[in-house]
């Protein structure tokens, strides 16, 4: 019989090195594309879809990760590490207070759909609808809202990305947590209502424990949507000391400089694998008494 704790850590081991891996085998078909596809890209059936390999279309690696020991400026004290890196924490901030507000609004609308009927038919299909607008028009329409009813609100950039991370985050919690409110098993709830439970102790004691299934992937997706939206708001609006403002002045020089707009697309990436991995570890913590067959 094998011990539990080597077989975890084996599985933690191989959960590592397979991460590893993964980078690797892009970085290998990067380089790989880039040695035998076309220079000056390429067309299928009359349909430009290569890819051109030129420099400055696709840097090498190694030259994208050089960049980030150089100076941001040329003749600055300042390396392109620490500024990605700042704008990638101020990023992060925006995106953790996107997640956590939007989960919560998303919760309690779950809540209130589950309990009063009449709210859910009134409120789902303008929920449903806001899902379907572009979010590219969203963070300068909400910049727009905000600047109309408060001048001092007109330098706030940053609320704005929130607000679109808000936006894009609740509703996969509201939709999660909606399902798995619903579909707590019958014999329970009747059981419940057998000691004369109100239906807020019940919600409480039976109804959340069993959303928590339902609410752990949904909350995957609000953390992945929170970080779009805030990316995209700081690219759309100009926060000054976002990650997604560096994307479009990094980009402005791609003509010039191609690596140094990826020092700028790498540091947008891991900030989407810090904010996966606090979700992962609040999918541990919500899921960690449950039994193995809920899982």
């Amino acid at each position: 019989m094998s011990d539990p704790v080597v077989a975890k850590r084996s599985g933690r081991g191989r959960r590592i090195a397979m991460f590893v891996l993964a980078f690797v085998l892009v970085a290998l078909a990067w380089e790989g594309y880039k040695a035998v596809g076309p220079k000056a890209g390429g067309e299928i059936f009359g349909m430009r879809i290569l890819a051109s390999t030129n420099d400055r279309a696709m840097p090498h690696i190694w030259d994208m990760l050089a960049r980030y020991s150089d100076p941001e400026i040329r003749g600055g004290t300042e390396t392109i590490f620490v500024v990605v890196l700042r704008a990638a924490w101020y990023s992060f901030r925006c995106s953790l207070a996107a997640f956590a507000i939007g989960s919560l609004l998303g919760i309690g609308l779950a809540v209130l759909m589950a309990r009063f009927r009449t709210f859910e038919r009134a409120v789902m299909p303008y929920l449903v609808i806001s899902q379907t607008v572009p979010i590219i028009v969203l963070a300068p329409l909400i910049f727009s809202l905000m600047a109309y009813q408060s001048r001092d609100l007109a330098g706030e950039t940053w609320l704005a990305a929130v607000l679109l991370g808000i936006f894009l985050a609740f509703f996969p919690v509201a939709m999660g947590t909606l399902r798995g409110l619903r579909d707590t098993p019958a014999a329970p709830l009747e059981l419940m209502d057998s000691y004369a439970a109100g239906w807020w102790k019940t919600l409480w004691k039976l109804r959340f424990p069993n959303a928590v299934p339902y609410l752990a992937p949904a909350l995957r997706l609000a953390g992945a949507a929170a970080v779009v939206g805030v990316t995209v708001s700081e690219i759309s609006l100009g926060v000054r000391f976002g990650v997604g403002r560096l994307i479009l002045s990094y980009g402005q020089e791609a003509t010039s400089d191609p690596p140094k707009l990826y020092t700028a697309v790498f540091g947008a990436a891991a900030l989407g694998l810090v904010m996966a991995a606090v979700v992962l570890g609040i999918d541990r913590l919500l899921m960690r008494n449950r039994p193995p067959e809920a899982l």
